[in-house]
């Protein structure tokens, strides 16, 4: 009989555990049909922005094309649609690749429930991850809270390589009617002014294959430079899982740009084990202390929130920080820690409303990772000495925007300021003239961060 092969964060082909555990059930049944299937769940559709419905429509399309055009897609909730189609199938087994954010873990318990009561079994294989959250624990059992021992003790662990092709590929089942039926991907959302990178598993491993050649090997050295392409750009074939981390680490050497990125990797998998032990550090703060420190609200902070998302505080790495993400849907990494920074410590707006910004327009957007790098801006989140990193947008745009570049590309109303001067058009206003000035001055809104933070510390 067949089985079924339940993608959700795997949107791949190859070196896919679940995949082969879904075709070895089915011919163990003796049979050679799986039924591919995806679960358009609108708990995670309906509050996704345009960019990442755009990613994931995309991707789906990629999918179901390396799939013979076999994939079923079926809009509703898994509860309901899992079950009904296994039954259809006739499948013993349903199979994925392990899901560990909070939704993900309440979603997969209550559908193996469901099918449980049938007398069906759902099988998780792999994961999203090289190391599955929860594998790598301290010598007493308990979770890692900072990077460093956790990086020493994942590389310890290891990870499998990655997984073979099967020696012959699933028939792919879909019927024209009934529960095996798809109901079609959604058209592509509008994207309006923001352009996107091709998607799918063939784009993944073409961008890892053009990175290994030209970028790794300066990644060290040119990954903060917001002005120069020194980053790998795979984040978001990784959060769709068009390609697994193992794939990229099996080829990586001890080299000081692969070494790098290798930690980068292991930056990702550290969050995901951090949200998968706290799983209410999605919405609150890691450390409770922070839920009493004072934030501002009102029409003044709802006024400035909008300033910092359209890219109009008058600090120039800042506002190119946010254009890029409304014309890309992308923000490069050292910019983002910036830009959080700036919204969190500048304008004393709590964490969770840029992270939810954030989460709206990233076309990498991972909950995980999201939410843990804004709590470590933050403060609350994993950090040894927390709360006095308070980014400098203009020492920080200098140090890494050093000509300008970077600036003047993403906002054109600085293009008359040469070199480093576009980091501080309020000495050459002439020359800027539709430039915004200023919303605050950093110095006196760190002074007042930390004061807010001394507060906090007294209680």
């Amino acid at each position: 009989m067949p089985s079924v092969l339940w993608f959700r964060r795997d949107l791949r082909r190859h070196d896919n555990p679940a995949l082969l555990a879904a075709l070895e059930a089915a011919r163990t049944d003796g049979d050679d049909e799986v039924v591919a299937l995806f679960v358009l769940d609108r708990t995670l559709w309906d509050p996704a922005g345009a960019v990442r419905r755009a990613c994931l429509v995309r991707s789906l399309n990629a999918l179901d094309e390396s799939l013979d055009g076999r994939l079923v897609v079926r809009h509703g909730d898994p509860l309901d649609v899992v079950p009904e189609v296994a039954a259809a199938a006739g499948a013993r087994t349903v199979h994925v690749a392990a899901d560990f954010a909070p939704y993900g873990v309440r979603r997969d318990a209550s559908v193996a429930s469901a099918l449980a009561g049938a007398g069906r079994e759902l099988v998780a294989t792999g994961s999203p991850y090289a190391v599955a959250p929860g594998r790598v624990r301290k010598g007493d059992g308990t979770p890692y809270r900072v990077y460093t021992p956790f990086f020493r003790a994942w590389l310890a662990h290891g990870w499998r390589a990655p997984a073979p092709d099967p020696e012959r590929w699933p028939a792919w089942r879909r019927d024209g009617t009934g529960p095996l039926a798809t109901d079609g991907i959604p058209d592509e959302p509008d994207l309006g002014i923001t352009v996107l990178p091709p998607s799918g598993e063939e784009a993944a491993h073409d961008r890892w294959e053009a990175f290994r050649a030209d970028g790794l090997a300066s990644y060290a050295d040119l990954r903060d430079r917001a002005d120069l392409a020194g980053t790998s750009g795979l984040s978001t074939h990784l959060k769709w899982g068009e390609i697994h981390p193992r794939t990229l680490l099996a080829d990586l050497d001890d080299s000081r740009g692969h070494e790098v990125f290798r930690k980068e990797i292991a930056w990702r998998e550290f969050y995901a084990d951090v949200l998968c032990t706290a799983p209410e550090s999605a919405r609150t703060w890691l450390d409770p202390r922070f839920a009493r420190m004072q934030h501002d609200s009102g029409p003044l902070a709802d006024e400035r929130f909008l300033a910092w998302t359209e890219g109009r505080t008058g600090y120039p790495f800042v506002d190119a920080g946010m254009r890029q993400l409304l014309a890309e849907g992308w923000m490069h990494n050292r910019v983002r820690m910036v830009v959080a920074s700036f919204l969190v410590k500048d304008l004393h707006v709590p964490w969770q409303r840029g992270a939810r910004w954030f989460l709206q327009h990233l076309r990498d957007g991972d909950l995980a990772s999201n939410q843990q790098g804004w709590q470590w801006v933050a403060g609350s989140g994993t950090d040894a000495s927390p709360y006095f990193r308070i980014f400098n947008p203009v020492t920080q745009g200098l140090r890494f925007d050093p000509d300008g570049d970077y600036v003047r590309r993403y906002v054109p109303e600085l293009r008359g300021l040469a070199g480093k001067d576009a980091h501080e058009p309020w000495d050459a206003p002439l020359l800027a003239p539709d430039y915004p000035p200023r919303i605050v001055e950093h110095a006196e809104e760190r002074e007042e961060s930390l004061r807010r933070y001394a507060a906090l510390k007294e209680e």
